[in-house]
């Protein structure tokens, strides 16, 4: 593995714990990384570990329920046992409860690119026997932190531009933009439309091109709903089936003491901009665009929920408006204490006057996000 995954520490704690072993969960969007992820895991136990994967029918015919009791052969000596696309498993969850109660010295590792299919056949079975984790593609951080700050401002148009896929960070821009337009032509929605069986797989696409271009703004989905020409329970679903793709994801409106604060609304945004701006077919340069801040603001929520998810920091995390527009872009709540950013491409831009908001959350900490101190998001606070 030429590039270290941050989340790698926190899924090393969580493996070979003394007493009842715990089946480790690895999610991710396709192509995030998740079989290199493993298989670096899997060398430090070469003797002892064994990888299966699911997309060969012999794996699935192996490990389904019914051939569970044969498997005392398969985990004899084994340390580790990685199950990667677990989802094709019939009946996994039954599958995993069985092997984690009846052979406790094995350590297992399940991975998924679809969360919502291992999700829901997991849930039940392995209650209690389970840590999940989830795999992004590239952050920031795991790409650049090595880099001096003035080569880390250098990188970040091509990550606004291109995302970070693994695969697709190491393309020059004509690449990047041929492999970022085959995989969101159909292959990153596979799981959805293999294990959803949706009735409109288009409006998907559809519905993603509106979302792209509401990236920082309020999302109504009535709005949507209207737009799209169908009942606004199917738009809830669909954007709920992309959120358990890992394609994208939402903030909620942040309440609590002031009257005029907007409180029943949501922001969207996507875990990958490459992806984002494949589905508006937009990869122009940054100076040719009226959408840089937009992608700052998604480029800068994304990547400081990144880092909470790799570190297992555990924060609640919002945005802040008011009916009179005033914002604030995002805010961190952990144990009763709020942080707070901005986010600004150009740090001459004036910033906002947030009175009100100071005046009813007082011990609140703001940072301003720029390309000039970009390495703040991954800091665990700010004082």
């Amino acid at each position: 593995m030429k590039i270290f995954r941050a989340i790698i520490p926190s899924i090393k704690k969580s493996l070979f714990k003394e007493g009842k072993k715990k089946v480790c969960i690895i999610y991710g969007p396709r192509q995030a990384g998740k079989t290199t992820l493993v298989k670096y895991l899997l060398k430090e136990y070469p003797e002892k570990a064994e990888y299966f994967n699911c997309d060969y029918l012999d794996v699935r015919e192996t490990f389904s329920s019914e051939n569970i009791n044969r498997l005392a052969h398969i985990t004899k000596g084994l340390k580790l046992l990685v199950l990667d696309e677990a989802q094709r498993i019939e009946n996994i969850g039954v599958t995993l409860k069985i092997l984690v109660d009846e052979h406790p010295h094995v350590q297992i590792i399940a991975t998924g690119s679809s969360s919502f299919d291992l999700s829901n056949k997991i849930k039940e079975p392995l209650t209690g026997r389970k840590i999940e984790f989830y795999l992004f593609p590239f952050s920031f951080n795991e790409l650049f932190a090595n880099k001096n700050s003035l080569e880390q401002i250098r990188c970040i148009e091509h990550f606004l531009r291109f995302g970070s896929y693994p695969e697709i960070s190491q393309l020059n821009e004509m690449e990047a933009k041929q492999s970022l337009q085959e995989l969101t032509g159909s292959y990153l929605f596979k799981d959805i439309f293999t294990f959803q069986q949706l009735r409109k797989p288009e409006m998907l696409i559809k519905l993603l091109r509106l979302l792209a271009f509401q990236v920082g703004s309020q999302v109504s989905f009535h709005e949507l709903a209207t737009q799209l020409g169908v009942d606004q329970s199917i738009v809830q679903k669909y954007i709920h089936l992309l959120e358990e793709a890992l394609i994208i994801f939402r903030l909620g409106a942040f309440k609590r003491n002031l009257r005029s604060e907007i409180s029943k609304s949501r922001k969207i945004y996507f875990w990958d901009l490459g992806i984002r701006n494949a589905i508006i077919e937009n990869f122009n340069s940054l100076e040719l665009r009226n959408d840089v801040g937009v992608l700052w603001e998604n480029f800068c929520v994304a990547e400081r929920i990144k880092y909470l998810r790799n570190n297992q920091l555990y924060a609640n995390t919002y945005f802040w408006r008011t009916y009179s527009q005033k914002e604030i872009d995002y805010l961190e709540e952990k144990e009763g204490k709020l942080l707070a950013m901005e986010f600004k491409w150009n740090d001459r831009k004036k910033s906002r006057t947030l009175k009100d908001f100071f005046t009813a959350y007082p011990e609140t900490h703001l940072t301003t996000i720029t390309p000039n101190n970009v390495s703040s998001l991954f800091q665990e606070d700010f004082h």
